[in-house]
């Protein structure tokens, strides 16, 4: 006997696209690796496991992951996913009704109805980590690489050891070293700009900025620079009136040369790609609070002024032209980063993890990994596109005008899509339906 296989998604979901195959009546099962064990990782293990695979996750870090409280919009597309893996949605997150952009003086200059919920990486995380059986997810160990040898594949640590399995999913992040064996040429390419985060504590806050800029999706956007901020869950995933955190996000743009220097700690030492947060110097910490002083407005420098530590991130994007071959697969941001601007990284990975599954459970693995990456190239390219997009209306135009955030010409265009599913993917799902 055999079926129609498509992914457990809503009909014409946007961020998948039905894999059309011929199932067996006893769906194929085996052992897979999970190289990484951030969101995406634990997406694709949690996905794996639902469909009946045994699964090991393995995490370079030596101690749990922590986002820090870095925010997370959701989509419906990722609380379907979160669902369809069995993963707890009750008090994702915090309910935001209004989209607001406000000028240099804090004053309101557009604003329209919008609903989404805004949840925070740990509790992401945390809510797929609990899905995961006790022994399944393997700290301090780091995949450097694997050998391919068509019956199975190994994965290869960098301790020295090695283990076998039927699959091997490269979740390693946007420096992915199974990416890095199976495309050397894709390399995470600098934006020319970072993003600064934060967060404070919502009781912190001056009474004015509590009673309308922290309940809203905030936005400044003059030329040269952005700011969004909006309300996630206080510590541990508290939900109650008055101990919410407000997250703080800044794009600034940093040359290469000073970048460079932004990347040195106070010791000398030069952290390629990023460095850690509790690693970056005080003079860069205080050059960006003067900074902050000149040109953001008022109620966001008063944000920043109760805010914990600030630290920052160097934007880089790439965009695989393959997610696998043979018995490897690649996911998340392994396969490809999409710019925060888009907020589709977490959601993104849903989709993949979920496309994986399904077609590694209806045939044999090297077939399903070939069916699998045709299927998500194309949608992995759209949000990493329209993020590029997104990314080029904060520095183009003329620097010296919008100083005020006023009369930004691609203001509207910031405001509906930022954070939101892209139109083209859900033209896509309908082609491809």
């Amino acid at each position: 006997m055999s079926g129609l296989v498509r992914l457990p998604w809503p009909p014409n979901n946007p961020i998948g696209r039905a894999i059309h195959v011929q199932r067996l009546v006893f769906p194929m099962t085996g052992r897979a690796i999970i190289a990484g064990g951030s969101i995406g990782g634990l997406f694709a293990a949690a996905a794996l496991l639902r469909a009946g695979w045994d699964v090991r996750v393995y995490e370079r870090s030596p101690v749990p992951l922590a986002g820090r409280g870095a925010g997370i919009v959701t989509h419906p597309e990722l609380v379907a996913a979160l669902e369809a893996v069995g993963a707890d949605t009750s008090s994702l997150g915090v309910d935001v009704h209004e989209r607001v952009a406000y000028d240099m003086d804090g004053a309101r200059v557009a604003a329209f109805d919008f609903h989404q919920v805004v949840t925070s990486w740990d509790r992401v995380y945390q809510i797929l980590l609990s899905v995961m059986p006790e022994g399944t997810y393997v700290l301090d160990r780091t995949a450097a690489g694997y050998e391919d040898k068509g019956s199975h594949v190994t994965c290869l640590f960098s301790d020295g050891r090695h283990e076998d399995a039927d699959l091997l999913v490269g979740t390693d992040g946007f420096r992915s070293a199974i990416r890095g064996q199976m495309l050397p040429g894709i390399q995470p390419e600098y934006s020319g700009y970072v993003v600064w985060r934060t967060l404070a504590a919502e009781a912190d806050l001056p009474e004015y900025i509590r009673a309308d800029i922290f309940k809203t999706f905030g936005f400044f956007i003059p030329s040269g620079t952005q700011i969004i901020g909006y309300p996630i869950a206080g510590p541990a995933n508290d939900l109650r009136p008055g101990r919410l955190r407000y997250n703080f996000v800044w794009y600034s743009r940093e040359t290469e040369d000073h970048l460079k220097n932004m990347l040195t700690d106070a010791y000398g030492t030069h952290h390629a790609i990023s460095i850690p947060p509790p690693m970056i110097r005080d003079d860069v910490i205080a050059a960006m609070y003067e900074d902050a002083r000149t040109r953001l407005p008022g109620p966001f420098r008063d944000i920043l002024a109760v805010s914990d530590r600030p630290f920052f991130t160097p934007i880089y994007d790439h965009h695989s032209p393959v997610m696998g071959r043979g018995r490897v697969a690649l996911a998340g941001d392994a396969a490809c980063v999409a710019r925060p601007h888009v907020g589709m990284g977490v959601t993104k990975a849903a989709g993949d993890a979920l496309a994986l599954a399904d077609a590694v459970t209806a045939m044999p693995v090297p077939e399903a990994v070939t069916a699998y990456s045709a299927a998500r190239v194309e949608p992995c390219r759209i949000a990493f596109e329209t993020s590029r997009r997104l990314g080029s209306y904060i520095f183009g135009g003329d620097p010296t005008r919008n100083l005020d955030g006023r009369s930004h010409p691609n203001r509207e265009t910031v405001m509906r899509e930022t954070a939101v599913v892209p139109a083209a993917l859900a033209q896509f799902a309908r082609n491809s339906s």
